[in-house]
Order: structure tokens, then C-alpha cells, then sequence
């Protein structure tokens, strides 16, 4: 296997950056999702997962305007907005304008409040999570609201299973390979299955057919030189793989096509759930770049 891209995305849920070389640190690739937009008004940290109210942050991209290095502060970060103005988050007025251009009273933050938590909303789509009592009762002991549409909207504490004090959702590091996205094209030639909807961290190239990853969870593998990942678990879409974004146009076929195709158990969450790509945890820190080799993944 060989890694052929790396992404970061410095702000949570806005679009981030491609790189050539990046650092694998405890808590996930240096500088990823450093910062995020705080709701002032509820507290809630903004995620692109509820479109109605947040689907404008994949208008907006962020990058570092200098490489972060390990034990040191990170640079200020640029965001260019829709409009093409762009501003650092080091600027007195960004979050006026942040504000403006959202429509929403909102602050860009890099430490979560204590008791953080997003929302999710859970789109119409056969097959999409769990129809099973017992772990749907995940989703109905998690609601915090409906849209107008009656599609659920959960609440959940920020980065549940990643590193303390993180923007995560879920896990610290997104891997993704291009058989899985072969895959996927194969299933439904008219869909977009670019690896942007998905928001991996790193991409692999793997010789192997299919939806690999799916067998990863519980094993370890090294990337590069130096960095080691274990797997932990298949990583669950959600309605942000549909949304527009850059040059991606709204698109529900790609979710309705993993949530028919890959339903994957999950022991952590319970139940089965339409999966593509697996999360994984840092077991030792190092350099990375594109090109550098993925062993292939060893029982834990």
C-alpha cells in the first residue's frame, strides 16, 4: 500500500488544505481541526452536519499560513470566505465577519468549552443506521430536535472517542483507501465518489479490490518510517458526504450508495451502519508524506 494523499482541515467543517508531508502526533495529524466556530447564542459547535443551519461553512476553506511544528504553538490560520475575502484568526474583526457572512453570532475557537457537544442530523436514507430497537435507541436517546422535514437531529459530546480537548467528532485520524472509492464507482457510475465528501486524513492505495478497510478494526500498521495507527473502528457517513462543496455539487446518491452496499457492525456505537473508510488511533508519532509506504495492517 502507498499513501497518496494527505489532507488537514484547520477548521472544523470548513474546507482544508492537500499536502505533500505532515506530522501523525497522539492526537491526530498536527493541526487538524485546531479550530472550530462556536454558536454563541447555544453553545453548540458548528458542524456542517445540520445543513439548514451550517451548510455555508463548506464555503469557506482554512489554511496555515506556515507549516505547524511539533511542541510549538501552531501559526494563525487563513480562511478564505465565500465572497473571496480572506482574513487570519488572528485579526480583531474575523469574528464579526464570520458572523456576518453566517448569518449566526458565532466565535472562532481552539479549545472546546468543557461539556462541548454537536448535532447531527440523520437523513432520510434506507439503511443508513441501525434499524434494530436496541441501538436505535442510540439515536432516539440523543435527540435533541427535528427539521421541518421530521429528520432527527442528535446531540453528542465533542470527540467521544478522540484525544480530550479536540474538535473530533468521533476519532482522531480518518484513513480511506481508493479500492473502497473504486468500489463505490463501480456501484453507481453517476455518483461523485471523491474523496473531499469523505474528509480522510489519509488516503491509501491499496492493490486489493473492494471495501478493505472494512477488516482493518483491531489491527495496527505503520506508515511511513516511523508512525504507527491502530484501526478502531469502520467510520459511519453521514448527510456531509451528500453536501456541496467546492466543486462538488449536492449529491444523496453517494450516502444512499455506501448505506446500501457496506452496513457494517460497529461494537462501540452498536448496531449496523453504512460505512466507508475506518478510523483509527495514534500508537507512535511520525513523519508522513506521499508517497511512503502502508504496511499492511497486523493483528493488535
Amino acid at each position: 500500500m502507498t499513501v497518496v494523499a494527505l489532507y488537514r482541515y484547520p477548521v472544523k467543517s470548513m474546507l482544508g488544505e492537500s499536502l505533500t508531508r505532515a506530522t501523525i502526533t497522539e492526537r491526530g495529524l498536527l493541526g487538524d481541526r485546531a479550530y472550530a466556530v462556536l454558536d454563541t447564542a447555544t453553545g453548540i459547535i458548528a458542524s456542517a452536519k445540520v445543513p439548514k443551519r451550517w451548510l455555508g461553512l463548506l464555503s469557506f476553506s482554512a489554511r496555515f499560513v506556515a507549516e505547524p511544528v511539533p511542541g510549538e504553538p501552531l501559526p494563525p490560520v487563513e480562511i478564505t470566505f465565500p465572497d473571496g475575502s480572506v482574513l487570519r484568526s488572528d485579526d480583531e474583526g474575523l469574528d464579526t465577519a464570520l458572523s456576518a457572512a453566517l448569518g449566526r453570532d458565532v466565535s472562532l475557537i481552539s479549545v472546546p468549552p468543557e461539556g462541548s457537544y454537536f448535532e447531527e442530523l440523520w437523513p432520510d436514507i434506507e439503511g443508513l443506521t441501525p434499524q434494530q430497537l436496541a441501538p436505535r435507541k442510540l439515536i432516539e436517546d440523543t435527540t435533541t430536535r427535528h427539521e421541518d422535514s421530521g429528520e432527527v437531529i442528535s446531540r453528542f459530546d465533542i470527540s467521544a472517542f478522540g484525544a480530550p480537548g479536540t474538535f473530533f467528532d468521533l476519532s482522531s485520524l480518518h484513513v480511506l483507501t481508493e479500492s473502497t472509492l473504486d468500489r463505490l464507482r463501480e456501484l453507481n457510475p453517476d455518483a461523485t465518489f471523491d474523496p473531499l465528501r469523505y474528509r480522510p486524513n489519509i488516503v491509501l492505495r491499496d492493490d486489493d479490490a473492494g471495501f478493505v478497510e472494512n477488516d482493518w478494526p483491531g489491527s495496527t500498521s505503520a506508515i511511513g518510517d516511523e508512525a504507527r495507527v491502530t484501526f478502531s473502528f469502520a467510520t459511519m457517513r453521514c448527510v456531509m458526504t451528500t453536501l456541496p462543496q467546492g466543486d462538488l455539487p449536492d449529491d444523496p446518491d453517494t450516502l444512499r450508495t455506501v448505506a446500501k452496499h457496506n452496513r457494517i457492525e460497529i461494537p462501540q456505537v452498536g448496531g449496523v451502519w453504512a460505512c466507508a473508510g475506518v478510523y483509527a488511533e495514534v500508537a507512535a508519532a511520525g513523519e508522513v508524506a506521499v508517497g511512503d509506504p502502508h504496511t499492511a495492517p497486523a493483528p493488535a
